[in-house]
């Protein structure tokens, strides 16, 4: 696992200087166009170009199980990954939809569903079949994170070779906001009750139920906290390690990483505390419905781009927001000059 500790790619200052310098020459006002023109700034840093793209979509989705689902934390049945999958795989679920309008490569990566799948479609990466139920031991073992990292890793070298302007995760797997939520209080030291919501859809019971399963795991490993892929290997999932090393290769590799929601937030701060400079290739593309996702995103520092009261997951959030980096992208490479249209400018 010495990938781990490649440097992280730095972003282009000289394209990041020309692409603010054309910002100040489009026929508009200073600022006018807010968030959207730093979004094509950032990217013209990140692609070391003046000119930015993100038509070249590639989108990974990470399915696999939690054992902590045993603990009664999900509204669903865990039997619901393997049939999520299934889905996937028949393009009929929400992320299929959204990859399909945007023009995006679509994978699906089994990297720990219970239930083995065979599909010519599927790529299977299996760390195991699940996890152990992490209120009563880790989640995982080192071997098995391993694994699940270089799936990851594996994914954003396929989106990297593919020349992707791009790079989405997305995951599946029942239970794994209860993973994700005691990772958030682990890592942050954020209060259970304040993190903690509804997940697929629980009543005030059943999150009354969840957060004293959540109890239970920051007890069980609480002295563990100060190390970060300690925390991921004993509180996680499979398919969350899965997206840390896919937003860690990604950003040693140079490819822009568009964040899905509060599963993959999960990651990428993980991903950001192994090592920091990771959090420059993040773009945080929704606020979660998920209380939890307002300290993680205070923590990496990011301003999201969308706030529509998503809950889904499967990189549906991140998708959603593909067209508006790519009319971000549109308007700074697009758009006249003072100069070209014979405008004045501001005096």
């Amino acid at each position: 696992m010495e990938w781990l500790k490649t440097p992280v790619k730095a972003p282009n200052v000289a394209a990041i200087a020309a692409a603010h310098l054309r910002q100040s020459q489009l026929t508009k006002p200073p600022g006018a166009l807010g968030e959207l023109e730093a979004v094509a700034i950032r990217l013209a840093g990140l692609q070391g170009s003046e000119q930015p793209a993100v038509d070249k979509v590639h989108i990974s989705v990470f399915a696999a199980d939690h054992g902590v689902a045993e603990e009664g934390v999900s509204a669903f049945p865990q039997a619901v990954t393997v049939q999520m999958v299934h889905n996937f795989l028949n393009g009929g679920a929400a992320i299929n939809v959204l990859a399909r309008a945007l023009g995006a490569t679509l994978e699906i990566v089994d990297v720990g569903v219970k239930t083995p799948i065979t599909h010519p479609k599927l790529i299977s990466q299996r760390s195991g079949n699940g996890t152990a139920n992490s209120a009563l031991d880790a989640a995982m073992t080192s071997a098995q994170l391993n694994l699940a990292l270089q799936a990851g890793a594996d994914a954003a070298e396929r989106a990297h070779a593919s020349n992707a302007e791009l790079f989405i995760g997305g995951e599946m797997g029942i239970a794994n906001t209860t993973a994700a939520t005691a990772m958030y209080c682990a890592l942050l030291d954020v209060a259970i009750l304040d993190a903690t919501g509804s997940g697929t859809g629980l009543d005030h019971a059943g999150i009354e139920h969840k957060v004293n399963v959540i109890r239970r795991i920051l007890n069980q490993h609480r002295s563990h906290f100060d190390e970060p892929l300690e925390v991921l290997r004993r509180l996680g999932g499979f398919e969350i390690a899965a997206l840390t090393g896919a937003y860690l290769r990604a950003a040693q590799l140079g490819l822009p990483v568009l964040v899905d929601g509060f599963i993959s937030t999960a990651a990428a701060l993980i991903a950001s505390k192994v090592q920091p400079s990771v959090a420059d290739w993040l773009f945080l593309s929704h606020t979660s419905a998920e209380p939890g996702h307002f300290f993680a995103v205070a923590a990496l520092k990011q301003r999201p781009l969308l706030d529509l009261n998503l809950r889904l997951g499967e990189g549906s959030g991140a998708a959603v927001a593909v067209p508006l980096l790519r009319l971000a992208c549109a308007l700074h490479n697009q758009m006249a000059t003072f100069a070209e249209a014979a405008v004045a400018g501001k005096l």
